[in-house]
C-alpha cells in the first residue's frame, strides 16, 4: 500500500496483516462500527508471510484428510475422531463468516480465494489400510463426514486421483474421499477483508511499518512503529493490541513484558515444496491427498500432494520438506531471530527442549541437505511415475513452534495454535501453526469473547454475531443439530460458489 493511512489513538491496533488480523479486524468493525482500528504490517504488501498462498498448503483444514488429527488406533481397533470433528466445526465458522462477507459486499469474487477440491487420505501397507478403514468407520458415523467414502480398489482410487495408482507396485492401498473439501488462498481473503476494513471510517492500514516496541499504560498500550521507507519513528496508543505477526509475534510478546510471556520460547522450522506446473500432469490431479507420516518425520511434516489454485492458475504442490533455520519470518526475518529470543526466563525451557529433541534438530538438518533425488524418492511414495524434470523446489514459509512451560515442566513443544492473553485482557498474541489459518475465525472469535465481552452482551451484539456466524452459539457437533448445520453449510457453500 503506497499511501499508508494512520489513525491516531485508535481503540485497537492489529500487528500483522495475515488471516488472523484480517478476520479479527473485520469482525470487530461489524460488531461495533464505531470502533477505530489501525493495522501495521512490516512487508510492503499485505499478507506476505505465513498467510501468503505459497507459504502454506492452502488446505481448508476441516479434519477430512489429515491423519495427524486422528493419530492413534485403540486396542479394540477403533480410531478416536473427536479432534477431526472439532476442527471441522471450527473451519465451518470460517466458511460462514466469509460467506457473510460475500453476501454483505465486504469482499467479492469468492473463487479468488476459495475453490472446491476433493480431500483424500491415502495409505499403503496392510497395517495402514486397517487403520484407515477404522478411521473411516468412526468419521462416517458423524453427520459432518456422512459423505466420506472408503475404498481399497485400485481402479476406484485411480478414478479419484490417477497419479496415485499409475505405475504403482502391487501392495495393499486404501483411500478415503470427500468432495466437499476446499483449497483456500488465505493471503487473498486476508487482503480482501483488509481492503474493506481500510476503507471504513476510523480505520487505517500502514504497510512497510515495523512495530518495534510495546509499553503498557494504565489505559492500554503505547506502540512504537518505524516507517521502513523513511526511517521515521512514531508512537501510537490503543486500548487493545492484537499481535498477529506470525513468527514475529514472539519477539513482540517478549517486548510487552506481560507475565504470560515469561518462559515462552520459539523453535523455527523452515519449509520447502516441490512444485509442478506441467499442464498435462496438473490436469490429472484435482485433489488434496494427505498420507501416512514418514518414519523419521515429526507430526507436522505429514506429506501431501495438493492441487493449488493461486491467482487463477492451477498447479501441484508436494511436501512439506522441513529445513533448519534461525529466522522467524520468511521475508522480513533475520538469522539472529532465534538467538535474540533467548532470555533468562526461557533459557531453561529452551535448553530442555534442545536436549530432548536432538532427533528433531538432526531431522531438520537432514531435510535441508537432501538432494533432489532424495526428495523425488519421497514423492514417488505418492506418485510413482513422477519425473524429476517436471518438478522444481521452492522455499515456503517459516513456522515458529511455541515452546512453553506446561504443568510445571519446561521443554514441551506444542504443535497447535496458542493465543496468549494478559490478565487485563488488553493484549492477545498468536503463536503456533496448523490448522491455524483454517480455523482463524474460531480463534479470533475466542479473542473477542475474552477481550471484548461487552460487544456480545447485548441482544443487538448477539444478533450481529449470529448474522455473521449463524452457528457460533450452537453446538453443531450434536446429532440433534445436524439439520441446522446442513442448512447453514449449504447456504455458505452457495454464497462461496462451492456448491
Amino acid at each position: 500500500m503506497k499511501t499508508p493511512t494512520h489513525v491516531e489513538n485508535p481503540d485497537v491496533i492489529l500487528i500483522g496483516s495475515g488471516v488472523m488480523s484480517a478476520n479479527l479486524g473485520a469482525l470487530l468493525k461489524r460488531l461495533d462500527p464505531a470502533l477505530s482500528i489501525q493495522v501495521y504490517e512490516v512487508t510492503e504488501e499485505l499478507a506476505q508471510e505465513s498467510s501468503h498462498g505459497w507459504n502454506n498448503a492452502g488446505t481448508g483444514h476441516a479434519g477430512i484428510c489429515e491423519l495427524s488429527y486422528t493419530p492413534t488406533q485403540a486396542a479394540d481397533g477403533t480410531v478416536d475422531v473427536s479432534n477431526a470433528i472439532k476442527i471441522f466445526e471450527q473451519f465451518e465458522r470460517s466458511r460462514q463468516f466469509w460467506a457473510y462477507a460475500i453476501a454483505e459486499g465486504m469482499v467479492s469474487n469468492p473463487k479468488d480465494f476459495i475453490n472446491p477440491v476433493q480431500h483424500l487420505s491415502f495409505v499403503h501397507g496392510a497395517k495402514w489400510v486397517d487403520y484407515l478403514r477404522a478411521r473411516h468407520a468412526g468419521m462416517a458415523a458423524h453427520h459432518f463426514f456422512a459423505d466420506m467414502v472408503f475404498s481399497t480398489d485400485r481402479g476406484t482410487i485411480g478414478s479419484w486421483a490417477p497419479l496415485l495408482t499409475a505405475e504403482r507396485p502391487a501392495a495393499p492401498i486404501a483411500a478415503t474421499k470427500m468432495d466437499s473439501g476446499t483449497d483456500v488462498n488465505f493471503g487473498e481473503i486476508s487482503r480482501k477483508l483488509l481492503h474493506w476494513l481500510g476503507a471504513q471510517p476510523g480505520c487505517g492500514i500502514a504497510s512497510n511499518h515495523r512495530v518495534t516496541d510495546l509499553d503498557k499504560t494504565s489505559a492500554g498500550w503505547n506502540v512504537t512503529i518505524r516507517d521502513l521507507a523513511t526511517g521515521q519513528t512514531r508512537r501510537n496508543t490503543a486500548k487493545f493490541v492484537f499481535v498477529g505477526a506470525g513468527g514475529g509475534s514472539l519477539h513482540l510478546l517478549q517486548k510487552s513484558g506481560i507475565p504470560e510471556s515469561k518462559g515462552l520460547g520459539g523453535f523455527p522450522i523452515g519449509g520447502q515444496w516441490l512444485v509442478c506446473d506441467n499442464p498435462a500432469i496438473v490436469a490429472q490431479h484435482q485433489a488434496k491427498v494427505y498420507g501416512q507420516p514418514l518414519d523419521a518425520a515429526p507430526t507436522m511434516a505429514v506429506p501431501h500432494l495438493d492441487t493449488r489454485i493461486l491467482d487463477g492458475k492451477k498447479t501441484l504442490l508436494f511436501g512439506p520438506f522441513a529445513a533448519w533455520t534461525t529466522k522467524f519470518l520468511h521475508k522480513k526475518g533475520s538469522v539472529l531471530d532465534l538467538p535474540g529470543s533467548v532470555k533468562p526466563h526461557n533459557l531453561a525451557t529452551l535448553l530442555k527442549i534442545g536436549a530432548s529433541n536432538l532427533d528433531l534438530v538432526k531431522y531438520l538438518v537432514q531435510q535441508g541437505t537432501q538432494s533432489m533425488n532424495d526428495r523425488m524418492d519421497v514423492l514417488h511414495v505418492f506418485y510413482p511415475a513422477a519425473k524429476k524434470e517436471d518438478w522444481k523446489l521452492i522455499d515456503a514459509g517459516i513456522r515458529v513452534q511455541a515452546i512453553k512451560k506446561t504443568d510445571g515442566q519446561a521443554g514441551i513443544v506444542h504443535y497447535g495454535t496458542e493465543v496468549i492473553t494478559d490478565q487485563d485482557r488488553t493484549i492477545s498474541a498468536l503463536l503456533g501453526a496448523s490448522p491455524g489459518a483454517s480455523v482463524s475465525v474460531h480463534i479470533v472469535l475466542e479473542v473477542i469473547q475474552k477481550c471484548f465481552p461487552q460487544l456480545l452482551a447485548s441482544p443487538e451484539g448477539k444478533a450481529r454475531m449470529k448474522a455473521m456466524i449463524p452457528t457460533y452459539d450452537v453446538d453443531i457437533k450434536k446429532p440433534e443439530n445436524a439439520d441446522f448445520y446442513r442448512t447453514q453449510a449449504q447456504r455458505a457453500s452457495e454464497l462461496l460458489q462451492l456448491a
